[in-house]
């Protein structure tokens, strides 16, 4: 007797087949990829064993660029083509990169774009290239180690990358051949990996600190939905910073004043292995044996004690933004049921006293913090492929930044606000400002400020064919749309005649961590210059509305309707509305549109009266309805 298949509708004809999907942490220093296999979550060596892939690629001429650990042997005699922590430039423009100064020592030229390109012995590269360089190989890796082709990949970013930065992850991964099932916050991803969505209902705080980014995200697990209260961070703060300080008290013990690339690179290598060292030993030696130069320092000795002290003034930068992020939560640190560590960086001792002094409780560190986030992104890469059927993990994550629109007098109209869950859609109606008006150009911004020179443009673009119509007779209704990877497209339809337009805001680069700390602190610290700006704005505006009307009620009927005498006076009180616009007083303005509007109040009701008249002129009154 033969056995005969059944499957379900909407079900694979072959259920025992699993579909492939690999969770992809791409970080600064080291980068991995992981899969779920016999249902638990694993990461995937090369074929030498090793599972962290070093996030160093060395481009050479006419050959094919090293990735990982051959890359980085090449540090010091090849660094001007050797690049690393490419993360950090996701999405920025050139300005951004030379705020990061002596942490990039390459070479950079722009593009149309403002993308900062590399210069290297193959030619220009961007950091979207670099990490597709590094994305090619993890995608290649899980291949090989799954035997088979992959459906797609989950990649990680930062919880505070932007729009921009976030878009340009895709972008390397499209470049890599890679199918994106979503892009995930890295510190959700590391509390899925921990299981802490399988637990009771609890609030936890993610403290992930990399080699160049800084990430605290506030996470409540609900009702089997993990949403993100809140986020803040850096990403350009991590363990890089804390070679950097090692290195440079190195050159101040042994008054080192300048130093070439290849010098530059041997420090940060030595100063790296000390860090590591020290947190299993309380003293190591930094030795300078292969110093690339003609006089070699002494070596010395560095204690745990004194790396605690050059380590503090980086950890305070974290513990800022974490007391930060419980603010922006509306939360105190007795609220938080369970802290994780995320990241190599938080194997140093240091951090994790202080970050156990700060929340009172010993910080979760039994997965490996470098594959806590991969393991988490496999997880949710098994999930969307359709192989966890049962699932019902919901992750939600949040908008860093407000988004808006340009109204009239260079007012930002929020649509959606900062801390917002996504994936979201809103939607607001606006209306037209002049009689006839058949087009309208729409600004999209990013931003807290109430004015449109403080905050950050992300796209313009117009809709045409709106029907002339009497001002703001016109409904035209902007939706916008972030979804689940925190990518926008932003849509305007005109309703009476259908008229639509859209956009995909796909900037070539984003804002830093710092700028975007920056612009929320200055939201606060402008509270009270703000309101009275947009209170100016708004009564400049009607001001502009109300003279604009009555001038052309003036043309119109003035010298029909009104005597010499009434238009004198109206011309009087319009002149003095002018002048009051153009003060920095918006209770001046406020008060003379109000007596202007008195002064022609009357011309109003005869203007009305004789459109009525007019309209009933030679109709018998037993044909009006």
């Amino acid at each position: 007797m033969a056995l005969l298949q059944i499957a379900e509708p909407g079900q694979s004809a072959k259920p025992h087949q699993r579909k492939l999907a690999v969770g992809i942490d791409l970080g600064t220093t080291h980068s991995l990829v992981a899969t779920v296999r016999s249902g638990r979550a694993e990461t995937l060596p090369d074929s030498k064993g090793v599972h962290l892939l070093p996030s160093v690629v060395r481009y050479r001429l006419d050959e094919l660029p090293q990735v990982g650990a051959k890359a980085l042997h090449h540090l010091v005699d090849d660094a001007a083509n050797t690049i690393m922590s490419a993360k950090r430039l996701m999405g920025r423009g050139l300005q951004d990169v030379a705020r990061l100064g002596e942490h990039m020592p390459y070479m950079f030229e722009v593009c149309d774009s403002g993308m900062p390109m590399l210069r290297t012995a193959a030619g220009l590269k961007s950091p979207v290239q670099v990490s597709a360089d590094i994305l090619r190989v993890l995608s290649q890796r899980g291949e090989a180690s799954l035997g088979a082709e992959l459906v797609g990949a989950v990649i990680t970013v930062p919880a505070y990358f932007d729009d921009a930065q976030r878009q340009a992850t895709k972008d390397a991964a499209t470049l890599a051949g890679i199918q994106v099932l979503r892009l995930l916050n890295e510190p959700t991803a590391a509390a899925v990996a921990y299981g802490l969505d399988n637990e009771q209902d609890g609030t936890i705080a993610v403290f992930d600190l990399g080699g160049g980014t800084f990430d605290i995200s506030i996470l409540r697990m609900q009702k089997g939905v993990f949403e993100v209260l809140s986020t803040g961070g850096d990403s350009a703060l991590g363990g890089d910073d804390f070679d950097h300080a090692i290195a440079n008290w190195i050159c101040e013990q042994r008054d080192i004043n300048e130093l070439n690339l290849s010098q530059q690179r041997f420090l940060l290598r030595q100063s790296r292995s000390a860090k590591e060292s020290l947190s299993q030993v309380e003293t190591t030696v930094l030795s300078f044996a292969g110093w690339p130069g003609a006089s070699c320092p002494l070596d010395m000795e560095l204690t745990r004690e004194q790396l605690n002290s050059l380590l503090d003034p980086v950890i305070a930068k974290t513990l800022r933004a974490t007391k930060k992020a419980l603010r922006d939560a509306s939360l105190v640190v007795d609220d938080i049921s369970q802290v994780v560590m995320v990241g190599g960086s938080t194997r140093a001792l240091r951090v994790q006293e202080r970050v156990a002094e700060l929340f009172g409780k010993p910080p979760l560190t039994s997965i490996d913090p470098d594959r806590v986030v991969a393991l988490g992104a496999a997880r949710q890469a098994d999930v969307l492929v359709g192989n966890q059927v049962g699932e019902e993990m919901l992750l939600l994550d949040v908008l860093p930044l407000s988004l808006g629109l340009e109204t009239m007098g260079g007012l930002v109209e929020k649509v959606i606000d900062r801390n917002t869950p996504i994936p979201v859609a809103r939607a607001q109606e606006f209306t037209t400002y002049q009689d006839g008006q058949v087009a309208m150009a729409i600004h999209v911004l990013q931003g807290e400020r109430d004015l449109v020179p403080d905050c950050r443009s992300l796209a313009r673009f117009e809709l045409r064919g709106i029907p002339p119509m009497a001002a703001g007779a016109a409904k035209i209704r902007v939706t916008f749309q972030v979804d689940a990877d925190g990518l926008l497209e932003v849509s305007a339809r005109e309703l009476t005649s259908g008229v639509a337009t859209a956009v995909q805001v796909k900037p070539s680069y984003g804002l830093s961590e710092q700028q975007i700390a920056d612009m929320i602190k200055a939201s606060w610290s402008n509270v009270e210059e703000d309101r009275g700006a947009r209170s100016l704005r708004e009564q400049q505006v009607e001001a502009d509305r109300l003279l604009e009307a009555i001038t052309v009620a003036m043309q119109s009927d003035g010298e029909r309707l009104l005597t010499e005498q009434e238009q004198q006076t109206i011309v009087v009180q319009m002149e003095a509305l002018i002048v009051a616009r153009n003060d920095t007083d918006h209770h001046a303005i406020a008060r003379q549109i109000e007596v202007l509007a008195k002064a022609t109040d009357a011309f109003a009701q005869r203007r009305m009266d004789d459109s009525i008249k007019r309209a009933l002129a030679g109709k018998a009154v037993d044909n009006i309805q």
